[in-house]
């Protein structure tokens, strides 16, 4: 990666920082997931930031934003757009909906029918909106940035596993240390949080980072190596549903980025650890056995991990 490329992500996460005080592990695998060319899913109580957050990375990487509320009236055509006819020239229209920009906050995702949380399919998977037979192509980059209240909350509806599977990796906030919220609490005694937030990059630099993520090399172990990690879930005792193939698509893409970030050009197998409980967390679902015992997707996966031989790569390649 130049170090210039390097210099422009590492000024994307001090801005970010700087609004998002005491989290900045949470502010980096966001900006990894986009890094990668994902989607995060950002699952918390309220009010610990998930606005916030998105809000500082559309300005600090100078993307356009869009936001939309899910609550159970929201109609697919919310966020998709929609055709009218247009008495005036005899036409039919299209309407863009929400998707329609670089960042789109899915506020609350989970409080939406299973029917609009579906309209989101196509958006993420192939960066498009199908309407009456047209596909409409998404600006780019296309990112969906999806928070979700804690599994039981009243009046939510789970994410079905086709669109969990689609979300690159799944974090929680957090509430922040004392010393944090401290800060927090004399920066916006006298400005509004996102005003200290400066564009640093734009569209363009964040499409060329993501290509310098491709151009991250990987050895063929590596390969081996998350393929092992996907197959122990998938015959785990403890787990009904495993990692799938775009897993570990994922987990490889996102392992990369962790490289890429800490200025090599190629990836070591901690890098694939590093992102291994974010990546694969939420693609998995336990025996109900498991689940009943307590056991929780995360710790199962962290045994995964010390069971599978980590391969014994050069540090440099």
């Amino acid at each position: 990666m130049k170090r210039q490329e390097l210099s422009g992500a590492r000024q994307v996460l001090r801005q970010v920082e700087t609004v998002i005080q005491g989290k900045r592990e949470v502010v980096r695998k966001v900006f990894l997931a986009m890094l990668a060319g994902g989607h995060i899913l950002i699952e918390d109580v309220p009010g610990t930031g998930k606005t916030t957050l998105a809000l500082a990375f559309s300005r600090a990487l100078s993307l356009e934003f869009g936001r939309i509320q899910f609550t159970p009236d929201v109609l697919p055509s919310d966020v998709t757009g929609f055709t009218m006819y247009q008495q005036q020239t005899g036409k039919f229209v299209f309407k863009r909906g929400a998707a329609f920009c670089n960042l789109l906050l899915a506020d609350e995702i989970n409080r939406a029918s299973p029917k609009t949380q579906s309209a989101l399919l196509e958006v993420m998977e192939e960066g498009q909106i199908t309407v009456d037979g047209v596909s409409h192509p998404l600006p780019q980059p296309h990112i969906v940035i999806a928070t979700q209240n804690p599994a039981g909350s009243g009046g939510t509806h789970p994410l079905p596993e086709s669109q969990m599977d689609r979300f690159l990796m799944r974090i929680s906030i957090g509430y922040p240390d004392m010393d944090s919220e401290i800060e927090m609490l004399r920066q916006r005694r006298t400005a509004a949080p996102l005003e200290v937030v400066e564009p640093v990059l734009d569209a363009g630099g964040l499409l060329a980072l993501r290509q310098a993520v491709t151009q991250v090399e990987i050895h063929p172990s590596i390969y081996r190596y998350t393929v092992k990690l996907a197959a122990a879930t998938r015959d785990h005792p403890d787990i009904a549903v495993g990692v799938s193939p775009r897993g570990t698509l994922a987990l490889t893409r996102v392992a990369q980025a962790v490289a890429m970030a800490a200025g090599r050009s190629f990836v070591l197998p901690d890098d694939v650890d590093l992102c291994f409980l974010d990546v694969c967390a939420h693609r998995v679902s336990l025996q109900p056995r498991a689940a009943a015992q307590g056991k929780t997707a995360e710790q199962v996966l962290q045994g995964v991990l010390q069971e599978v031989p980590t391969p014994a790569v050069a540090a440099a390649q």
